[in-house]
This record gives structure tokens, C-alpha cells and sequence, in this order.
């Protein structure tokens, strides 16, 4: 058997980050940056305003309460018309710019108005009535709830580096500078292929010896979870020609390949013997509980991950191996989950059988740290356990782990 490690770095190495591609922002969510991004511009590009309230000259509220006349009415989204003079205010809305002349902002929640039927549109000297007067009952110093050009970013920033992976907020950022599209890894499109004849998807009453296939559906929404493009290539039988004709169609239009079941020594393991025609292949025992068939190679320069049928063993698989390398294919310079430290919160036993068992568990935050129990049965054909976990325990080899113990776990969610 093949150690874990040895296995992850030869899938790795053949999984190449992909040549870079110009995307609209809007399509970039997950993707990872392939140049580094530099601020063309400030944000904030002038001077605004973080409250509602009354842009003043400090200096006019040192000796508060006081009052100012309104010289304006200032709106987001609209250029302010009127300079702040000597004893004036205008009124101003969060966002919007600062007034020439004015140095700070009083939060309307600390102003009163003096003549509240006046409107700053009747301004001073208006033929339809008195000034509108506002007391502002607090001094406030120069700058007070002003945002200044460049609070955020100054033109020039280096502000995101490259194999900078895109959250929501990082695109908020992207159209904030302007931009409308972004240098990026591309996206990969990934084919997911189950076979066997025991398994039947068209929900019919099964018969002897049949099973409900689960992998397909499963594999493809962990495709969708890693990012990529997931491409449903089907159910295919024990029979060498329709799988051929599948991963054929598969490799003409997918950049990788993921297949479930087929795999292993039997008889009736077609996957195998196909791949072994049309491929550069490499089919390996990994030291590991479940999942420990494995194949991986290339049809032409498309990767494909041959993995094991049994539900929970597929899912490890792709968590261990293929989600490592089609990350590596979209430019993640760290594509392996990092594992955590968690502390046991009951039994984890094991029996010792030379390979790392990676058990289904529950973390939950505890006293600042992750504990973790078992999230119910162990065996690879037990994916409701599966279902329920939202990690892996990185149980070596041995007797496995005492409650309270330490046990490294990838989080899965």
C-alpha cells in the first residue's frame, strides 16, 4: 500500500494550474486571482459623509448648543451646490459628499430644528418664509463622521495578490475600483460518471440484487461545492463499450473526469480495464480506511479520477484526492484542506490494520476549540453517518484515540 502523502503529491504534480483566462467579475465567484490586482483609483473617490446629519465648520459648535442656518439640502448621488459659510450647516445624507467649507458632520440624533415648518429649499432671504434653523446641541471635532478620499483604498494599493481565492466580498471590492472583469484561473468543467450494473436511478421498485445509485448525485454536488462546472455523463453498465463511449464524451468536453466504481481487482471491474486502453493510467492501494482503491491518470491531457463505488469511500476519495487536484487545475496554491486539532469528546476506537482511518465526526465548537464525537457508523456503506458529518478524524494507525485526546480533523464545512 501506497502512503496517503505519496499518492496526493503524484495526483498533484499532474494536475497543473490551468492557463489563465479574462472573466466578467460576476462569473468569478470562487475563482482565484492569476495577476495581481492594483487599486487605479481612491475609494472613497471625495470626501462623504457616514451619517445623517448636518456637515458644519467645527470651529461654528466649540462653544454647543448653537445655532445654524441651512443653507442646503445635500442627497447621496448628488453634487453639493452651496459653500458652508460662517454660522451655516446642510443638511446631509449618509454618503453623501461633504460641502466646501465644511469640516465634520453632527448626527441628526443630536440637532433639533429651531422653525420646523422653514425648508431649506426657502433658504435665506426666500419670499416664502424664514430660513430653516437647526440648534446642534454637541461640539464635534474636524473630521467627525467624515469619510476622507482614501479612507478605504488610496490609488496604487496592491490589493489583492495573485492565487487570491474570490468571496462575495473581494467582488464588492473588484466593482468598487471599477473594474468589470478580472484575470482568473478558469473554471473547470468536471464530468461525473457511476458505473455498475447493480445500480438502477429512475426510481423504480428494485430488484434482486439492485441498488439505488447515490454516488452520481453525491459526486456531482461536491463538484458544484469545489467550484467547478459539474457534468452529469451518466449511469453506465458492466459494459466495456458504453463506458468507453461515456468517458470518450466525457474527455471532448469536460477538463477532468471523476468516475465512480470499477476500480478495484474484480472480474467485473470494466473502469479498469477501459481506461487501461485509452489512458495513461496508474491504479494504487492507498493506506487509508475508506477509500483505498484509487485510480488516477489521463485520457489525452484530461485528468481522471477513478474512484471506489462504496458511497462513503467515493466521497473520502474526492475529498483526499480529486478535490486537491482540481483546485491545484484552478490555480489554489494551497489546495489541500488543512487539517485542525480537535480534542475527542468520547472514544474513538479503531483497530490497528497499518492504514489512517479517516471516521465521520460531528465537530462542534467548544471552550474556544473544536471537540468531536462519531457521527454513527463507520462502514463505507454507511452514508447516512456520512451525511451527518460535517468533519474527518485523521485517526492514525493504532488503537485510536481516548476521549479527551487530541485528534486532527478537516472540517468539511
Amino acid at each position: 500500500m501506497l502512503a496517503l502523502e505519496t499518492v496526493r503529491e503524484f495526483v498533484l504534480d499532474r494536475c497543473p494550474a490551468r492557463t489563465p483566462v479574462s472573466v466578467p467579475v460576476a462569473d468569478a465567484l470562487g475563482l482565484v486571482t492569476a495577476s495581481e490586482i492594483v487599486s487605479a483609483e481612491a475609494i472613497p473617490q471625495f470626501a462623504n459623509t457616514a451619517m445623517d446629519g448636518f456637515a458644519v465648520r467645527s470651529a461654528d459648535v466649540v462653544d454647543a448648543p448653537c445655532d445654524l442656518r441651512v443653507v442646503e439640502t445635500i442627497a447621496a448621488g448628488h453634487a453639493p451646490q452651496v459653500t458652508v459659510g460662517p454660522g451655516e450647516a446642510s443638511r446631509i445624507m449618509t454618503g453623501a459628499t461633504i460641502p466646501r467649507g465644511a469640516d465634520a458632520v453632527v448626527m441628526v440624533e443630536r440637532t433639533s430644528l429651531v422653525n420646523p415648518d422653514s425648508t431649506a429649499a426657502d433658504g435665506p432671504g426666500s419670499e416664502d418664509g424664514a430660513a430653516e434653523i437647526v440648534r446642534v446641541e454637541v461640539s464635534v471635532p474636524p473630521g467627525n463622521h467624515v469619510r476622507p478620499v482614501g479612507d478605504d483604498l488610496h490609488a496604487g494599493t496592491h490589493v489583492f495578490g495573485v492565487g487570491t481565492e474570490l468571496t462575495a466580498g473581494h467582488l464588492g471590492v473588484l466593482c468598487s475600483l471599477g473594474m468589470t472583469e478580472v484575470e482568473v484561473f478558469p473554471r473547470l468543467r468536471v464530468g461525473v460518471l457511476s458505473t455498475g450494473d447493480e445500480l438502477v436511478d429512475d426510481g423504480s421498485p428494485l430488484r434482486p440484487g439492485q441498488i439505488r445509485d447515490s454516488n452520481r448525485r453525491t459526486l456531482l454536488a461536491l463538484a458544484h461545492r469545489a467550484d467547478v462546472v459539474p457534468v452529469d455523463l451518466g449511469l453506465s453498465p458492466d459494459d466495456p463499450d458504453e463506458i468507453e463511449a461515456a468517458i470518450t464524451t466525457g474527455v471532448q468536453t469536460c477538463d477532468a473526469i471523476v468516475t465512480s466504481g470499477g476500480v478495484s481487482m474484480g472480474d467485473f471491474d470494466y473502469v479498469k480495464a477501459v481506461l487501461d486502453r485509452i489512458g495513461d493510467m496508474r491504479w494504487m492501494q492507498v493506506a487509508i480506511k475508506p477509500a483505498k482503491p484509487l485510480a488516477f491518470g489521463t485520457v489525452g491531457d484530461v485528468p481522471v479520477f477513478g474512484l471506489p463505488g462504496n458511497p462513503v469511500s467515493s466521497m473520502v476519495s474526492f475529498e483526499l484526492f480529486a478535490r486537491p487536484g482540481l483546485r491545484s487545475m484552478m490555480g489554489h496554491p494551497d489546495p489541500v484542506r488543512p487539517p485542525v486539532t480537535a480534542t475527542a469528546a468520547e472514544d474513538l476506537p479503531r483497530r490497528a490494520d497499518g492504514k489512517t482511518h479517516f471516521m465521520r465526526v460531528l465537530a462542534t465548537p467548544s471552550g474556544g476549540g473544536v471537540e468531536v464525537r462519531s457521527a454513527g457508523g463507520q462502514g463505507s456503506h454507511m452514508l447516512w453517518a456520512m451525511a451527518k458529518a460535517n468533519a474527518l478524524a485523521v485517526v492514525p494507525d493504532g488503537d485510536g484515540v481516548r476521549a479527551g485526546g487530541s485528534v486532527d480533523v478537516l472540517l468539511l464545512d
